[in-house]
């Protein structure tokens, strides 16, 4: 089960790690106060009489968008949270209007869907595992319903009569659901009923959940897009007002190549290296933790460091190298990069930042800012020495 669920269990706690880390950062720069003392100067820019009638709105318009959908974004967070982690949060609404289609379809045409069916089925169920499930999806109702605001009228209904504890209206939503097991719902393709569906506790509460999430409203709209405007003419007008400065544009989605250079952080006593630009095979030992879902290690992993059998992927100094930082930006979607030295040699893979790099989507600390990135040595070692993978290391041209 533990197999299974780690993938998703590592993207919502990443996800976690990222916003605290992001929220961390911003409290320790001061980013608020910062932007508001830019902001103060922009307004008064934005102004004076050759501007006022171009930009003097422009963060008036910004902060009445704030004002109003703040409350909003705090709904959308709690409903996001619950989409992300739990699959019967969304999953029943999307598959039972596949089903409600199904039913009506003659013969021939239910046996051209089946297959389609089938598979969606085998996918979501096949590694699922239902007391899991039944725990997610009533511990995130319960933190929606208590702080999510205006929550789902079907949810808030709910709510009113289970006092805020979803416990076992879902574990009963469960067990008397279509979509409870992957062999109900093989029963209902044999005899599919729409009705069935329609008064499925697991799709209504599904259907409920997505329909908030799509609501929308001509008063939303119309705030969102004057958003959209004023804070292009924002932008604009920075661009305006101060052109000699440095800006950087929004290369999010775009194929990128960046240079720096390996820097180290301040010195850290708990880092057992030299410098602390790197972090050893010794320092990963120490964290070690038996039975920690972070910090417990493979047997053959502390067997290859008690014996220091790092093979040729040792230090000249005799450590075996796991990480090193290096100067530059880091968002999401760039783990895994290739980090390259001067001769186009591969000498790492990126994959995260440290936590003063959480806010880079905000600021930019040109003295803290680093990239975390796996020593290609490491990499190396654990596909010969610790897995025994001779046929890729025997695949690689490998320069020592």
């Amino acid at each position: 089960m533990k197999i299974n669920y780690a993938s998703k269990y590592s993207g919502v706690a990443n996800y976690w790690k990222n916003r605290q880390g992001m929220i961390d950062a911003l409290k320790k720069h001061k980013t608020a106060a910062a932007k508001r003392k830019q902001e103060k100067k922009f307004n008064k820019w934005a102004n004076r009489a050759e501007n006022k009638e171009k930009y003097g709105q422009v963060l008036a318009v910004i902060n009445d968008y704030y004002a109003k959908t703040n409350e909003d974004a705090r709904h959308d967070n709690y409903l996001m949270g619950m989409l992300r982690s739990s699959t019967f949060a969304a999953m029943p609404a999307s598959l039972g209007a596949g089903l409600k289609q199904y039913a009506q379809e003659n013969e021939a045409k239910r046996k051209e869907m089946a297959p389609r069916l089938e598979a969606f089925i085998n996918d979501n169920y096949e590694k699922a595992y239902m007391p899991l499930e039944v725990d997610v999806l009533a511990d995130e109702l319960n933190l929606y319903a208590a702080k999510g605001g205006e929550i789902a009228p079907y949810v808030r209904e709910m709510a009113s009569k289970n006092s805020g504890n979803f416990q076992s209206d879902i574990q009963s939503a469960f067990d008397n659901s279509v979509f409870g097991s992957k062999e109900k719902l093989a029963a209902y393709l044999k005899n599919p009923d729409a009705k069935v569906i329609d008064e499925d506790p697991l799709f209504k509460l599904s259907s409920a959940l997505m329909a908030k999430y799509r609501e929308t409203s001509p008063e939303t709209e119309k705030l969102n897009d004057e958003f959209l405007t004023a804070s292009r003419k924002y932008i604009a007008g920075v661009l305006e007002m101060d052109p000699k400065g440095k800006y950087y544009p929004d290369a999010n989605s775009t194929l990128r190549l960046t240079y720096g250079t390996i820097r180290a952080l301040p010195k850290d006593k708990r880092n057992d290296a030299k410098e602390n630009f790197y972090t050893t095979l010794k320092g990963t030992i120490a964290k070690y933790k038996p039975g920690d879902e972070e910090f417990d290690l493979p047997k053959k992993l502390m067997e290859l460091y008690e014996n220091k059998d790092y093979g040729r992927y040792a230090d000249k100094n005799g450590y075996l190298p796991v990480n090193f930082l290096s100067d530059q930006d880091i968002t999401g979607g760039n783990s895994g990069s290739p980090v390259l030295n001067g001769k186009g040699e591969l000498i790492g893979l990126a994959f995260d930042g440290n936590i003063e790099a959480m806010a880079g989507d905000v600021i930019f600390d040109p003295k803290l800012q680093r990239t975390i990135s796996v020593d290609i040595r490491y990499v190396l070692f654990i596909i010969d020495k610790f897995a025994g993978a001779q046929n890729i290391i025997d695949e690689l041209q490998i320069v020592e």
